[in-house]
Parts: structure tokens; sequence; C-alpha cells
């Protein structure tokens, strides 16, 4: 499946009004102004649009990623580094017709491409707008940045607008998927959802000045004590997909005062930890890969949101 043709009128508001986008299906009428798990109505909602320059360096490269955050969630993780967001409570709501003019400011201010972060609920909406930003000029790539708790069948809307991915593969252990994002089937969503999004977009492409232009960057955010599930995530990846993929091993997780009383969430992850998973994904034979240096685990990489760039 390509997905050239314009999605309806229509067709958003059926997927609005009995929605099943992501795998909590709420099966709520989110046009109706009902909300479901993501905290969201069928009102585009976002906090931030705005240049970003804390992506992998191929996806930020001299000038910045494009970047709009989304407001709402489908996982709402209990260590969320942008939970004001994620649980609703920043946000401002934007018509169809101006996230696509966004876009394209973004692209006037000289974007590498277009981060769309937390899109999930609003895949319908997003379809839309992108193929209107594109009969309006828009040239850029489209980035699509995700917790991965995804439905594939909702992703393949997304088939032929979407040149790069940059899922998150959070967890392989169920128990750690439900106790820290409620979500005991998160490693068989994300897991399947990943497959499908290296189906569209298949091994990496870039440009000459070494910015990606299509492909597929798994991110792995490290968590305290959780080496061992590190460990199987990097082994599944390098076991299905070898180097045809691009892996980001981050240890930037950041305690927030939320989590001050959770056992290992309260405490950064330490250099011994990081190193331990660096080195194991080392001797499995991981060549593409993104591994960050030196003290990242700072609110530096949680940007304001004021609302930047959308009115």
């Amino acid at each position: 499946m390509n997905n050239t043709h314009p999605i309806t009128d229509s067709q958003l508001q059926l997927y609005m009004e009995d929605c099943s986008i992501c795998p909590r299906a709420c099966h709520v009428n989110r046009r109706a102004g009902q909300v479901g798990f993501c905290g969201q109505t069928g009102e585009l909602t976002a906090a931030r649009a705005a240049l970003h320059f804390w992506e992998e360096p191929c996806i930020s490269g001299t000038k910045g990623s494009g970047t709009v955050f989304f407001s709402g969630c489908s996982l709402r993780c209990l260590f969320c580094q942008n939970h004001d967001i994620a649980l609703g409570e920043r946000g401002k709501q934007i018509s169809l017709n101006r996230l696509a003019d966004i876009f394209l400011e973004l692209q006037d201010a000289g974007a590498h491409n277009i981060n769309l972060v937390t899109p999930t609920h609003f895949i319908p909406q997003i379809c839309a707008a992108i193929q209107k930003a594109k009969t309006m000029g828009l040239v850029l790539p489209i980035v699509y940045n995700t917790g991965s708790y995804e439905e594939a069948s909702s992703l393949r809307l997304l088939d032929g607008l979407i040149d790069i991915y940059l899922p998150d593969l959070k967890y392989f252990s169920s128990e750690l998927s439900l106790k820290y994002s409620h979500a005991s089937d998160y490693f068989e969503k994300a897991s399947a959802a990943i497959s499908e999004m290296f189906r569209q977009v298949g091994t990496a492409q870039f440009d000459s000045a070494g910015i990606m232009t299509k492909g597929m960057i798994v991110r792995h955010l490290l968590l305290p004590g959780q080496t061992k599930d590190s460990k199987k995530i990097l082994r599944y990846l390098h076991d299905t997909y070898g180097n045809d993929i691009y892996v980001s091993i981050m240890n930037q997780y950041t305690p927030l005062p939320h989590v001050a009383d959770i056992p290992f969430l309260n405490r950064k992850v330490s250099a011994e930890e990081y190193e331990r998973v660096l080195y194991f994904a080392e001797k499995i034979g991981i060549e593409g890969g993104f591994y960050q240096e030196g003290e990242t685990a700072d609110e530096s990489f949680i940007p304001s949101f004021h609302y930047e760039g959308l009115l």
C-alpha cells in the first residue's frame, strides 16, 4: 500500500468517532469531545513547533529538525521526560490547515526535516496535513518520532508519507512495560509496529552532508537497573534487522521529581551500566549506531512548552 490519495473528511470523522488508532482501542467518540487513554479529543493539539537540535546528528544536522510536539500520549510512562504534554496538561488546539502551514514555516526556517513527536493518536489528521502541505510546496523528509505503542494497521495510513521512522523500543520484558507504562503487550505491539515501519522505508539513505533522507533509527533509552532488558532489546534488533537499521543507545534518562519515591527510577543511569550495554552492542556486531558521551542526564534535553511556533 502506498498512500497517494488524500484522506477525506468523511474518513477523518470515522476514525475519530470510534477510535481504535492505537493499541488502547478505547472506542470513544473523539469527534464528539470524548477522550481516550491518550487524553485527546479529535481536535489537533500541540505544545511546540520549532527547530530542535537535540536529535541524532543525522536528524538535527546543523540547521535543526523542524519539530512539532503533539499533546497527549498512548503510553504515559511513569518516567516520561515530557510528562506535562504527555498528560495533555499543555497544548493549544490548531486546525489541520494550520498544521500544514506550520510544516511550511519550519521548511522556510531552514529545517532539515519535519519531525512529528508523539503523533500516534493524530495519525489521520497528520496524513491530511502532510498531503495538503505537499500540494503547497513541502519537500522536506518527514520524520515520525514515536514511543512505538502503535497499531501496524494505523501505520499503514502513513505509507508513502513518512520518510524516516524514529521509534523507541523501550522494553523487552512485559513485566517492566506493565509496571512503568501500563502496557503488558508493549513489546508485541512495538516490534510489529517497527516491522511495518521498516517495510515502508527500508535501509537508510543520506544526502551529501550526511543528513538522513530515508530509513529508520530505533532508539533505546537505558533505564537504571535494567541492563539485562536492554541487552535483550539490542539482541532482538540485531537478530531481526542486522545492520539495515541504525540503533541509538541513550543514557539521557533524567529522574524528575515525580519519580523521587520509585526505586531505580529515582537515580540516573551509572557510567558502568551504560558502558556494559555499549560493550554488548559492539560484541554482537551492531555497526550502525549512536551513543551519547558525557553527562547527558540533564533537563536541557527537555524543551520548554510555551506554544512556540503554533499561533
